[in-house]
């Protein structure tokens, strides 16, 4: 069997890549027209044919980069652009290895999502008083204990020793160049990185499975896991086994993101809120982006004041930002919040909660001040302004799409 690092030296391997991402939207045209002059000209070939020989890649970046409506950081690597697309190969075409996990591990699955997570938990509890737990991991990505991680993917990569020692050799350089300076460190799979959600997969895999054989409704997305039990105290005998797991695994819960539900109410998974047939936007989400508007209405504030800028100006901005992280995204590897969560909730009280709370905001740049005299902003002046309502674009969605079987 051929390996995937030779594979990286072939054009048609490059076609058939760039095809794939042009169909599922990853590329506009003109992107798009850049990568195929890229593979029609080789430009390629150098790092593939390094690679195939046995080099490493070049010292990774570290940056630190704001979670989304927190002020709190996270750890990201890159790599030189060339070589982020050959991880990038390389990850579409780990995915001949997607057999290796089981039906209730959901990131980074070929033809599977987040929907398909939460969907596939309704149906399986529908009718059923069950209670819930559920878990975030730690920094996951970049605590993954490679010495740990190594021997399971031997096993999965024993058909393709070449890739194996690519990996290896990857995971283990643990140099990274941060403010200028080349550091040492340990990195995990280096979350930020193409093939960072592949190896993700594989180092929990077996506890994907320990819970599939045993019949459990369990779902993991990366580093989020839920699970269910009829009764609290066999809820509480799978979530000591978890945490048997997690020690074994040297991996930690992050303790403000675990929750055990009752039967009554509402579980949160994935950004989403369910309960019963009824699906929404869940409140941490809704929590994040409202601390997302208000520092970004403040920073627009202080700007606007400092440099005596039109009020209309200020407004127009937070709209235009806001535009564009609800229904597009200058980035093709982001998922708006229109992709994330139209095709999955029913139910808008979420996007009103967010749609009044950005309106506000949005008013408070012609004042600096939240009052009544705000409204003298009236919503066809917002919507002069380019303001979308979520709702609305909402029920656009629905008009459009083809129903979703549940």
């Amino acid at each position: 069997m051929e390996s995937i690092i030779s594979q990286l030296t072939r054009q048609e391997t490059w076609e058939k890549f760039l095809a794939y991402r042009l169909m599922k939207g990853r590329f506009n045209w003109h992107e798009f027209d850049e990568a195929d002059a890229f593979v029609e000209r080789e430009d390629y070939l150098p790092l593939a044919n390094k690679i195939a020989e046995g080099e490493n890649l070049g010292i990774p970046t570290k940056k630190l980069v704001n979670k989304m409506g927190s002020g709190k950081k996270r750890v990201v690597y890159s790599f030189a652009p060339d070589e982020m697309l050959i991880l990038k190969l390389i990850a579409f075409l780990l995915y001949k290895y997607d057999d290796q996990f089981v039906p209730n591990c959901f990131a980074f699955r070929r033809g599977l999502k987040a929907s398909d997570a939460v969907f596939k938990i309704n149906k399986a509890i529908r009718n059923q008083k069950m209670w819930a737990y559920k878990l975030d991991i730690h920094d996951y990505f970049n605590s993954i204990d490679i010495d740990i991680l190594l021997p399971i993917l031997t096993d999965i990569l024993k058909d393709d020793k070449p890739l194996y020692f690519f990996f290896e050799k990857l995971l283990t350089q643990n140099l990274a160049i941060y403010n200028g300076q080349v550091i040492e460190e340990k990195q995990g799979v280096m979350a930020g990185t193409p093939t960072a959600p592949f190896i993700a997969d594989v180092y929990l895999k077996d506890v994907d499975r320990y819970y599939y054989n045993k019949g459990v409704v369990y779902a993991r997305y990366s580093d989020d896991i839920i699970m269910f039990a009829p009764d609290f105290e066999t809820l509480e005998q799978y979530k000591n086994q978890m945490a048997q797991f997690l020690a074994q695994y040297h991996l930690e819960v992050n303790s403000e993101k675990e929750k055990i539900y009752s039967p009554d109410e509402a579980y949160e998974f994935l950004g989403f809120k369910c309960h019963g047939h009824d699906i929404d936007i869940s409140e941490a989400t809704k929590k994040k982006m409202k601390g997302k508007i208000c520092r970004k209405a403040r920073a627009l504030w202080r700007w606007s004041s400092k440099n005596h800028i039109e009020p209309e100006k200020a407004m127009k901005g937070l709209i235009n930002y806001f535009n564009r992280k609800f229904f597009e995204s200058d980035d093709p590897e982001t998922l708006t919040w229109s992709r994330w969560f139209f095709p999955v909730i029913n139910q808008t009280e979420g996007l009103k909660e967010i749609d009044h709370y950005l309106q506000q905001n949005i008013r408070f740049l012609s004042t600096g001040k939240h009052n009544k005299a705000n409204y003298r902003v009236d919503y066809e002046k917002l919507k002069k302004l380019g303001y979308k309502s979520l709702v609305n674009e909402y029920y656009k969605f629905k008009d459009s799409a083809p129903a979703t079987v549940g």
